[in-house]
């Protein structure tokens, strides 16, 4: 019930990455610091098996402001680990741009031919990480 009891404080920015074991908890004091006080809750857990980190980050209501801190902050941040900004739950719409922070151009090539391949008329999960779109678009 973590996510939902967040929810309680207005808004809550989530995000799903996966990082080393041995700096799994780091972010979220690193997230903390760099919020400060626009945050009321910066809270980590998961599955440290592997490595699978749900960072959540409350706040009274959405603002460009901890907006701007946090992105791309977390993505860069999770980059510089050579972790994954997408671990459990998938690239989806918002995290399209920021999949070249954990994956090389040809991983990318590879997983757009993939879904070519298996679903080349585009049905499953439309419009998410579409087959011809090179890296620069969909940052």
């Amino acid at each position: 019930m973590i996510a939902d009891s967040l929810l309680s404080d207005g808004y809550c920015f989530k995000y799903d990455i996966s990082l080393p074991l041995d700096q799994f908890y780091d972010i979220v004091l690193a997230v903390r610091e760099r919020v400060g006080d626009l945050a009321i809750n910066v809270t980590g857990y998961g599955h440290v098996g592997d490595s699978n980190l749900h960072l959540n980050v409350s706040c009274a209501r959405f603002t460009p402001e901890i907006y701007g801190l946090l992105e791309p902050f977390v993505y860069e941040y999770t980059s510089k680990l050579r972790g994954s900004v997408s671990a459990e739950h998938g690239i989806g719409f918002l995290k399209r741009k920021y999949l070249h922070y954990s994956k090389q151009s040809e991983p990318l090539r590879l997983m757009r031919q993939m879904k070519q391949l298996l679903d080349p008329n585009g049905i499953l999960n439309p419009y998410k990480v579409l087959p011809a779109e090179s890296p620069d678009q969909a940052r």
